[in-house]
């Protein structure tokens, strides 16, 4: 279903990202996928609940708040994984370290550090390091096994792009995303970057589309033949849109008064078009999208009350809605056509 009334007022990178990805365009705020993991919480204990990945190197030249926790507790955050080589650094053991030595030094060093964790029980990214100290080793099993795409079949390979340069970088990272959503990873941010059309606008979306329209295409029809597309929510959006008119010869610049999504799964009624802009494309004009709206869409779909799903800080309740939201749009999006 496609949303083509979405709006917000920020038209510079970092802080309408930070709105798309915290519902503040301040930094410190929790993400999106932090929220999610401190309402449902996690389904697995052998891999982060909470992963990231790109193509570019937008998370580089932004920073780790777009999938921190803020000021949720730190086990929140989320883990940045490469779509490429090793996804996981250190991952192995060496060879002169066996499981069983692993695990006695391990724990050494956790009962080190739960003693320093008495004198300092406020201080969740200590509570949080010493969690990942566990889930590392954990990992060291499971994390190989998730990586291996291998024994996948080569027509699942090919439904996702792997056989085409172009597409072959981001089909990895969506066949990881449905292999992570079957072992109960809870929230996957993956980033496609570079979409900054200013000066060729045209050529720039046709070759990012090249690398992404076949394998998220694939992703979504191959979590429907698993039976994981019901209970799995897909949104697809930018931090803002373009334009309606030309920057210089052929570009367009940024434009958040006015642009699109699209959303799928957890029983979306697919083939709805909601919104609309103005005659000129200029500004949202008929059922407009904040984004607070779709933030408490999200939430919505995925079964959590945005008003409901809160954290004291500072002095007052916060949420990832702020002040706003409404969640009107995930009754339109569940409603038969």
């Amino acid at each position: 279903a496609i949303v083509r009334s979405c709006y917000h007022d920020s038209f510079v990178h970092a802080p309408a990202t930070n709105y798309l990805c915290t519902g503040s365009t301040l930094t410190g705020h929790p993400s999106v996928g932090a929220w999610v993991l401190y309402g449902l919480g996690s389904e697995t204990n052998n891999l982060p609940s909470f992963i990231a990945m790109t193509d570019g190197t937008i998370a580089a030249r932004t920073n780790k708040n777009h999938i921190g926790s803020g000021f949720l507790p730190a086990i929140y955050q989320g883990t940045q994984l490469k779509p490429e080589g090793s996804l996981i650094k250190d991952l192995n053991l060496p060879k002169e370290i066996d499981l069983h030595d692993q695990r006695k030094l391990l724990d050494w060093i956790q009962h080190s550090n739960k003693r320093h964790l008495e004198n300092r029980p406020d201080d969740s990214r200590l509570a949080a390091r010493i969690a990942s100290y566990e889930l590392a080793f954990r990992m060291q099993t499971a994390a190989p096994e998730l990586v291996d795409i291998s024994q996948e079949p080569e027509y699942i390979k090919k439904m996702y792009g792997l056989d085409n340069e172009k597409s072959q970088k981001f089909g990895r990272m969506c066949l990881l995303t449905r292999r992570m959503v079957e072992r109960g990873v809870r929230f996957v941010n993956l980033i496609s970057t570079d979409w900054d059309g200013h000066e060729q606008c045209v050529k720039n979306h046709w070759e990012n589309s090249r690398k992404t329209d076949t394998p998220i295409a694939g992703l979504l029809g191959d979590l429907k033949q698993r039976g994981l597309l019901e209970s799995t929510l897909i949104v697809c959006i930018g931090e803002f849109g373009r334009t309606p008119f030309v920057q210089g010869n052929r570009g367009r610049d940024h434009h958040p008064y006015g642009f699109s999504c699209w959303m799928a799964g957890a029983g979306i009624q697919g083939g709805k078009v909601i919104g609309a802009t103005d005659e000129l494309g200029m500004r949202a004009i008929k059922d407009k999208v904040h984004v607070h709206d779709i933030h408490a869409t999200i939430l919505s779909l995925l079964g959590l009350d945005h008003r409901g799903l809160t954290f004291f800080f500072q002095g007052r309740d916060r949420r990832l809605t702020d002040i706003g939201g409404d969640n009107d749009l995930s009754k339109r999006l569940l409603a038969a056509s």
